[in-house]
């Protein structure tokens, strides 16, 4: 079984496991685009050491390339552990990161999260360049 059916889509606004791209639909061309990719936007996704989001790595796929490019791959590593148990720990991460990316090709932007009991979800949205 290749890895690619193990990969889950879904509507984002009914399954809290589905990455949320938000980025303008159009950007101009080789300017700097703010992107934030996150989960839990209309169905929260808990947060806690049983449960989490444990990371998002994020894609371009410009039109007709051969590639698909990473523009990154973020970790959340603190969720509530301690050495007094689980969830009580001082610090916890949220599933949500930021960045910034310029192409000046059309493309698909493109999210996968993993969630540490639910598996792999992914995300894409399109953007074109004007």
């Amino acid at each position: 079984m290749r890895i690619t059916e193990k990969i889950q889509v879904a509507d984002w606004q009914k399954e809290k496991h589905v990455p949320v791209i938000e980025c303008p639909d159009q950007v101009a061309s080789g300017e700097w685009t703010q992107a934030k990719v996150s989960l839990g936007k209309a169905v929260a996704h808990p947060n806690t050491t049983e449960h989490h989001i444990r990371w998002i790595q994020v894609f371009f796929s410009p039109d007709d390339d051969k590639f698909t490019y990473e523009l990154g791959r973020f970790e959340f590593n603190a969720h509530g552990e301690a050495a007094a148990g689980a969830n009580e720990g001082p610090v916890y991460t949220h599933h949500e990161v930021a960045f910034s990316f310029k192409t000046a090709r059309p493309g698909t932007v493109h999210a996968i999260a993993y969630c540490n009991i639910h598996g792999l979800w992914e995300s894409e949205k399109r953007l074109s360049v004007g």
